[in-house]
């Protein structure tokens, strides 16, 4: 499909509503995959650090 103009591609023939809620559906999903588990590992790493260090405190008594 070719579009003479930008307003045309915008328009997607007619079908804007449905093409633009699809590609704005698909990037937020595509967002939460890559953001949920960077957070979840920092989260987990924080939680390792601070019982390494409860950890040796216990062991330097």
């Amino acid at each position: 499909m070719q579009f003479s103009n930008w307003q045309e591609f915008l328009a997607m023939g007619g079908y804007a509503p449905f093409v633009w809620s699809a590609f704005a559906l698909t990037l937020i999903t595509l967002g939460i995959v890559l953001v949920i588990p960077v957070r979840r590992e920092r989260q987990l790493r924080r939680q390792l650090q601070r019982l390494e260090r409860l950890h040796e405190q216990e062991n330097s008594q």
